[in-house]
């Protein structure tokens, strides 16, 4: 009888570890399905940013969609998180590193996306063509990077000499423009014998420096912050109206605004 009863139980619990594997077949094969689906969006977004993409901008890039499931965010309508990884783009021939990372992004394009943060590393190179082809600031400005401050080089005009002369800044963002404010200044050639002093003093009284970027940045894109090493300058912007449409990522800034 004991026996008997066992076996019924053993018989009990099959349909229930059936239904049990069953059901982790199933979650499996939904993740792997998920995950077949986040390729595929990844892909796909990689595609279409890269299409969009101004004819000035080239390099390639990696999607990252963030989030549990792929299939319930496209459901629901809203990605959690999309990041974007570019270690070697190009923009109107100024190479940078660019990371992106873009929260609550509707399915539907023309809704904005709900805040976007991006970096962009630019070498000494690159930050000396940003600021060459900006035309904002004097031609013969050229940056060196330092810790946490730039180094550069220009000439000022006194009565009939130039005078040049080397000089330290630190950085700041603020809107559409990059501005480097003198600290320290020291002159270097074309006053003889004459004391400096005053002319040093001329060169930190100067307005600081401006790099207009807006040139390169969709509309609604704003610098908000620049970090200084010896091997980068880290620039970083923010939105919360990019819409990520072909006219909105086309539709660049202008510094004659």
């Amino acid at each position: 009888m004991n026996e008997s009863v066992a076996r019924t139980k053993r018989r009990g619990l099959v349909p229930l570890i059936i239904v049990g594997v069953l059901a982790i077949l199933l979650v499996v094969a939904y993740f792997l399905i998920d995950s077949g689906a986040r390729a595929f969006a990844q892909d796909r977004a990689e595609a279409e940013i890269s299409n969009r993409m101004p004819a000035s901008v080239t390099g390639d890039i990696d999607v990252t969609i963030g989030g549990t499931s792929v299939i319930a965010q496209f459901i629901a309508g809203s990605f959690d998180q999309i990041e974007l990884t570019a270690p070697n783009l190009t923009v109107d021939g100024v190479p940078a590193s660019v990371h992106v990372i873009a929260r609550d992004v509707s399915t539907n394009t023309a809704k904005a996306i709900g805040s976007l943060t991006a970096t962009l590393d630019l070498d000494q190179a690159a930050l000396n063509q940003l600021v060459l082809a900006s035309g904002t600031a004097p031609a013969d400005a050229v940056m060196a990077l330092g810790d946490g401050v730039v180094a550069y080089t220009g000439t000022v005009k006194l009565f009939e000499f130039t005078v040049g002369y080397s000089a330290t800044a630190t950085a700041s963002a603020a809107g559409d423009t990059l501005n480097f404010t003198p600290t320290e200044a020291t002159v270097t050639s074309g006053v003889g014998d004459i004391d400096a002093t005053p002319l040093v003093n001329l060169i930190l009284q100067q307005a600081p420096i401006g790099v207009c970027v807006a040139g390169y940045l969709p509309g609604g894109v704003e610098l908000s912050g620049v970090d200084i090493s010896p091997e980068r300058a880290r620039v970083t912007l923010e939105s919360s109206s990019l819409r990520l449409t072909a006219q909105s990522l086309t539709t660049l800034g202008s510094c004659t605004d």
